[in-house]
């Protein structure tokens, strides 16, 4: 089969004026960035406020593992089939880091026939949204040395300035940098770092804004560090705030491009999924919203993290509701989840699948139960899956009352998730979803960790150092408790080890670190070692990209 890259090759493409149409969006309603991509504008649109909202449906998955699930893939594959089946659909995805494209992920556009083009374009630049952001981020940082240099009529104590700058890159040599080197004409000798672009609170803010007048406030709410007073100093003080927006008021607008199969796909912002909320931005979901009869999104890892960001912190601040939720899950992944080799995986080993429906099955209770979702399984499937091994994942998930649909859009594109977007067409229409968080705004900051904790990781307890809990204590008399949390922790493991698979018991959630985020309102609770800059492999896949004298590029993915 040939490659992803190659499949997006050969695909002909829609002038993005006929995907626009197809939307009821005209000639002057959209900004063309070339013959593919185009960004919406919404103040040539005012209609848009007044049209119905059509169905939310939120792709997520069980816990990722070496193997992977697919879920973007088939987010890409959902979004083509309810359109084979007359619903009008639009797809809404997070814009690609160029970090892990360079790095070891790859891209991040879909796989194989269920893909959004122009695949190169989507990860490589794309519409400048991540530059913009990036100017925006630094900018302030090179304002907090600025004033500085000049006087510091604030009294920054530059000992605790908070505010990194950021790049959208992987590189480790730029975690920890000494800035101000050269004599006193150069500014304050200081520690600093960089960020990858998509951990900045910048990123933050912008997918939670829903508008340039909310992405100003919440801009000028950062703080960017503490005085020798021991004030917060925000990005407002510094009067930095109405310079990165006007650096984002073309960022802002949602990015319109389309699948192999011509389904309108507005990819726009992407945030971290463990150190921020991991979802694109509340601007193009709200959007797509008013285009549609059905909008297909995914949440950032598995339903444990992601799914829960994105009902607790998306859908608490925008006041999105899904219809109905599809969890995705592989036999691979399962088996490993059960233990088996990953070497191995390819083989029936149905010892190993029926240890790993453990994972799947609490994915299954967190959105079912804590978020009040109806929700169908979809196994991506492969060449190697066995009528045993499906039998068995079937008859298990029937115990539960959920149903399972075998999905093969990666080799066949829409039509190979057809049943899958019936099932969900069923449960979206039949209205058994009623939406619930997991916490409310008015618990404390301790304890909506713990029934995150608890209730969603399966843990025994929460756990912080005297320090750390004073720290949450201070921010919850600050007058920050009613912000949501955003718990950073890996994403391989319902505990904060990513070697324990599966369903691990009796582990302990511990926070080693807290963060503020004012102007993304939330509190980030650290309980892993989170890499915000991340390093390039040994074997990086910039290794594999190159581009012809004709211009074509190869070995994307």
């Amino acid at each position: 089969m040939p490659s992803d890259i190659e499949i997006a090759q050969q695909a002909e493409l829609l002038n993005i004026r006929e995907v626009a149409l197809k939307l009821g969006l005209q000639e002057d309603s959209i900004e063309h960035y070339g013959r593919y991509k185009a960004k919406i504008d919404l103040a040539a649109n005012p209609e848009l406020k007044s049209r119905p909202d059509g169905k939310l449906i939120l792709v997520t998955a069980i816990s990722p593992s070496p193997p992977g699930e697919g879920k973007t893939t088939t987010t890409v594959g959902l979004g083509d089939a309810l359109n084979r089946i007359g619903r009008s659909t639009v797809i809404c995805l997070r814009e690609p880091s160029m970090g892990p494209v360079f790095g070891m992920k790859g891209g991040a556009a879909g796989g194989g026939y269920a893909q959004v083009v122009p695949m190169e374009d989507i990860n490589l630049h794309f519409t400048g949204d991540f530059a913009a952001i990036a100017l925006a981020h630094n900018l302030l940082s090179a304002m907090i040395d600025n004033h500085i240099h000049h006087g510091n009529a604030l009294g920054i104590d530059p000992r605790q300035v908070s505010w990194k700058r950021v790049m959208d890159m992987n590189d480790r040599a730029l975690r920890q940098v000494v800035i101000g080197l050269g004599g006193k004409v150069n500014g304050q000798p200081r520690e600093d770092g960089f960020d990858i672009v998509v951990a900045s609170e910048v990123m933050a803010v912008f997918c939670l804004a829903s508008s340039l007048k909310d992405l100003r406030e919440r801009l000028g709410n950062i703080i960017i560090g503490y005085s020798y007073a021991g004030q917060a100093i925000t990005a407002r003080d510094l009067r930095a705030h109405g310079a990165m927006t006007a650096l984002l008021k073309d960022a802002i607008k949602p990015n319109l491009v389309q699948t192999l199969e011509h389904t309108p796909a507005l990819l726009h912002g992407g945030p971290f999924a463990n150190i921020a909320h991991g979802c694109n931005s509340v601007i193009a979901t709200t959007t797509a919203l008013k285009l549609a009869d059905y909008v297909v999104t995914e949440a950032g890892f598995g339903a444990d993290l992601g799914a829960e960001k994105f009902i607790d912190i998306k859908c608490r601040k925008s006041g999105l509701r899904p219809d109905a939720c599809v969890v995705v899950a592989t036999m691979r992944a399962l088996k490993y989840h059960g233990g088996a080799d990953v070497k191995m995986l390819d083989l029936e080993d149905l010892a190993a699948l029926q240890a790993g429906l453990a994972n799947l099955e609490k994915h299954v209770e967190n959105v079912t139960r804590h978020y009040g979702l109806s929700c169908v399984v979809a196994i991506n499937r492969f060449s190697h899956d066995t009528e045993a091994e499906i039998a068995l994942v079937q008859r298990h998930m029937q115990e539960l009352g959920v149903k399972v649909v075998l999905a093969d859009h990666w080799a066949k594109g829409g039509e190979g998730a057809i049943d899958l977007a019936r099932e969900v067409v069923r449960l979206a229409e039949a209205g058994g979803s009623t939406m619930r968080y997991v916490y409310e705004n008015a618990d404390g900051l301790w304890d909506k960790l713990r029934k995150v904790a608890v209730n969603i990781y399966g843990a025994s307890d929460i756990y912080a150092p005297r320090r750390i809990r004073a720290t949450i204590d201070k921010l919850q008399a600050d007058g920050f408790g009613h912000y949501p949390i955003c718990i950073a922790k890996t994403q391989y493991s319902f505990s904060t080890d990513a070697a324990q698979r599966g369903l691990p018991h009796e582990h302990v959630v511990t926070v080693r670190a807290v963060r503020l985020c004012a102007g993304a309102e939330f509190v980030v609770m650290i309980c892993d070692d989170i890499m915000t800059m991340p390093g390039l492999p040994p074997h990086p896949c910039a290794n594999n990209i190159d581009v012809d004298d004709d211009g074509r590029i190869s070995g994307l993915y």
